[in-house]
This record gives C-alpha cells, sequence and structure tokens, in this order.
C-alpha cells in the first residue's frame, strides 16, 4: 500500500434510534437529507474537499443501504487504487466474531487497515452530522502545536453546555480537563466528535485500553486518559455551521433551514460542493396548477397540487388538489389527490391515498415513545400505504401496509402509533 499522511476513519453504525421510524431498516448516516443526499455524503464530501482520498466507513447496523449507496466511492472520487474508500465490518476473528463495541474499540479492531497505510495522522468521524468543514485547516493547526491529539469543539450557549462533552482548555487552547455533560460547566467548548491523531499516539492508547475496556470509547475512556498522561491534547475552534441531527425535531429544523432565504448551510456553494449517489432522474415537472412556495423540489418530481416551506426527494409525485405544507418527502412516495400534510415527514416508497389528512389536532405526545415524538411531528415510515380518507393526528407513528380496518373509525388520534408486522416505533 501506498503511504499517507492522513487517512480518515468514519464511523457510521450507529442505528439512531433517536428517530424512531425513520431508522427501522438503515443505519443512521443512510437516511435521507436535504431531498436528494443521505447523511454521510457530508462527511465523504468533505473529506475528498479537504484533499483527503483515504477513507474508511465503519458499519454495523443495518449496513445494507449504507454499502449500496457508497459503493465503490464514485460520486466523491473515491474509487481508487491507492486508497479510495473501504467498508469496515465487523468480522471473525480466528474461533468467534466480535461487535464494535464502543467508538475506540471501532478503530481498534481496524488497525491492520490503518498500518496498511502506515498514515502519519487519523482523522476518526461521526457520519450523522450536517456541516461543511476543511480538516486541511485542523491538520495544519495539529501539525502547528505538535498535538497527539486535536479535538474540534464548538462554542455553544453556557446554559446548553450540560447536555454535551465539555473540553476545558488553558492557554493555546490546549485542554486540560473533559467533562461529561457535567451539571455546572466550566466553559462551553463543546466536542463535535471530530478528532485528529497522531497515528502512533492513538495506536498504542487503543492497544492499552482494550485491555482494559471491552466498549472502548474516545469519550469515557481515550480521552481521559491521555489527560492524565499529559499528552498534548488541543481544541480546534470551529465557527462554521454544524448540526447534529439525532432527534426528530432537529432532522425535521435541519431540512427546514435549507428553504430559507439566506439558509445558514448553503448546500450549492460552487467551491464546496456536496455528492451524493443518485440515479440518473428526469427533470422536475410542475403542472400548470401546481403552486410551489420556498421549497426543494427534487430531480424526478411531479407536482400538480401546492407544495409549501417543504422539502421533497426524488421521484416524488404531489397530485392535483393535495397540499403539503411545513413537510419532508422523501423519495417515490405519491401524494394522491386530496392529501393534506401539516408538519409531517413521509419516509421513502409510501403511497398516501386520496383525502388522507395528516397532522391536524392537538400536539398530544406519542403514547407509546413520547421521548421522540413530542414537537407535534407526525412520522410515515418507508413503504407504508394509508388508506382514502384517513384522519391521522399529531405525533403519530405510521408504519406498515395498513387499511381501513387498522383505523378507529378512520381516524388515528394524536400521540398513537399504527405498526405492522410487530416493528418497534
Amino acid at each position: 500500500m501506498h503511504k499517507k499522511e492522513i487517512i480518515s476513519m468514519l464511523l457510521a453504525g450507529g442505528q439512531g434510534s433517536r428517530l424512531g421510524i425513520l431508522t427501522k431498516n438503515l443505519a443512521k448516516p443512510a437516511v435521507t437529507f436535504g431531498g436528494k443526499y443521505r447523511i454521510i455524503d457530508f462527511a465523504l464530501s468533505n473529506c475528498i474537499n479537504s484533499g483527503i482520498d483515504t477513507v474508511g466507513v465503519l458499519t454495523q447496523y443495518e449496513p445494507l443501504r449504507l454499502n449500496q449507496h457508497i459503493g465503490i466511492g464514485i460520486p466523491w472520487d473515491l474509487d481508487r487504487k491507492a486508497g479510495g474508500v473501504t467498508i469496515l465490518s465487523p468480522y471473525v476473528k480466528e474461533q468467534e466474531g466480535a461487535w464494535y463495541s464502543g467508538t475506540a474499540n471501532a478503530i481498534y479492531q481496524n488497525i491492520k487497515f490503518i498500518d496498511n497505510y502506515n498514515p502519519e495522522y487519523v482523522l476518526i468521524l461521526s457520519g450523522d452530522h450536517i456541516y461543511k468543514m476543511d480538516y486541511s485547516k485542523m491538520l495544519d493547526f495539529h501539525k502547528k502545536n505538535n498535538c497527539d491529539a486535536t479535538i474540534a469543539v464548538l462554542e455553544i450557549p453556557i446554559e446548553e453546555a450540560h447536555r454535551f462533552g465539555i473540553m476545558n482548555t488553558g492557554e493555546g487552547d490546549r485542554i486540560v480537563e473533559f467533562e461529561e455533560k457535567p451539571k455546572n460547566p466550566k466553559s462551553n467548548l463543546a466536542s463535535m466528535g471530530i478528532y485528529i491523531f497522531t497515528w502512533k499516539k492513538l495506536k498504542q492508547a487503543l492497544i492499552e485500553d482494550n485491555a482494559r475496556h471491552e466498549d472502548s470509547d474516545f469519550g469515557k475512556h481515550i480521552i481521559p486518559t491521555m489527560l492524565e498522561n499529559e499528552d498534548r491534547l488541543y481544541a480546534y475552534r470551529f465557527r462554521d455551521y454544524w448540526k447534529d441531527v439525532g432527534t426528530i425535531e432537529s432532522y425535521w429544523q435541519a431540512n427546514m433551514e435549507l428553504i430559507e432565504t439566506l439558509p445558514n448551510f448553503n448546500l450549492y456553494e460552487e467551491f464546496w460542493e456536496f455528492y451524493t449517489n443518485l440515479d440518473y432522474q428526469t427533470p422536475q415537472y410542475i403542472g400548470g396548477e401546481a403552486e410551489v412556495h420556498r421549497s426543494i423540489i427534487s430531480e424526478g418530481c411531479e407536482i400538480y397540487g401546492t407544495v409549501i416551506n417543504s422539502v421533497l426527494g426524488p421521484g416524488v409525485i404531489v397530485e392535483n388538489g393535495a397540499v403539503i405544507r411545513d413537510s419532508i418527502v422523501m423519495a417515490n412516495s405519491v401524494l394522491k389527490e386530496g392529501v393534506v400534510l401539516d408538519r409531517c415527514i413521509v419516509a421513502e416508497n409510501c403511497i398516501i391515498n386520496q383525502n388522507v389528512k395528516i397532522g391536524e389536532g392537538e400536539n398530544i405526545p406519542n403514547k407509546d415513545k413520547p421521548s421522540i415524538y413530542n414537537t407535534g411531528i407526525s412520522v410515515v415510515g418507508e413503504n407504508t400505504t394509508i388508506p382514502e380518507g384517513i384522519w391521522i393526528g399529531k405525533n403519530c407513528v405510521v408504519y406498515g401496509d395498513t387499511t381501513p380496518t387498522h383505523y378507529d373509525n378512520g381516524r388515528l388520534e394524536s400521540g398513537c402509533s399504527l405498526i405492522l408486522e410487530g416493528v418497534e416505533a
């Protein structure tokens, strides 16, 4: 293998359970975003735009869709003989197999892969955040300060700091203390889960920590131990857009921010393109009687009704008389005549039949999963069919090929779930 100065290890095996039914059959990084993209596209695009051409993608939970999407890395110019993108899933070692049991454990299990490239530095990323970042600037900072580890941080409101891992720094932003979700935070520098390590130092730390912790984790084990050993850890301040879309509300909000007149996160800047694996699509078609206001309409959509403040993925059909408002509709879903959606998320390949109403009524938290569905957003899981004339309230979850017999007098009241096939919401 060709020696590389830096390679990236992209952690993409998480379930993303707080996204509820959206991650039933796929890992969180494979969830669509902004119409035609998937969440992992942003980290992959950042890598190639930063000059990093060797990426290991660590998968685990429901990896099929993610693997198909990444393929051999062609959309991101990562189809290379010397480097490129490699899918790294758990595998059998000698007499037994082992799942990735922590973020650092996942890297530990792939030491051989990293050693193949004999890098000076390793960039550790999560595949479930929305942002644009030039990692080469972070690497320059790492080199300038002769760091053992550099951790990207965001300055957040101090009143929110208790929700994050907080880096307390001294002179020159050298990290002196790490606190995980402190009750009384000393600073507002929140870890973004983006690390650059000098590989020799990280390799040693991984081997030593694995002997102590089966679930070796960067935040819980590696970083605290390096601080105890007085290694050189520095905070790299990131001052641009970054979004953790780990909840239904944050995912919906991040999509809605894209349609603002001057969005904080611009998907279409020429100097920093985002790439995705998208099959060829016909152009959008907007019918003569259709109305579209402040929305993202992806390739292959056919719009005959009304779309307001919404994000539509490729191949979505909105029939005559349908009204889509403040909603996300993913690829190849069909919204038939008279459908009304208000503050909804409709996953891929759904059929919403005539005169269905979703998102009306009282804002009552979901009875089964109140911690997930509680902000008035109703969610329709992928490959779901909703029969004609059904009324569905707020904070509802629907999944499966439903029929009129599944509904009480044609209604699903606010805060209720209808999940077929024994699937948890």
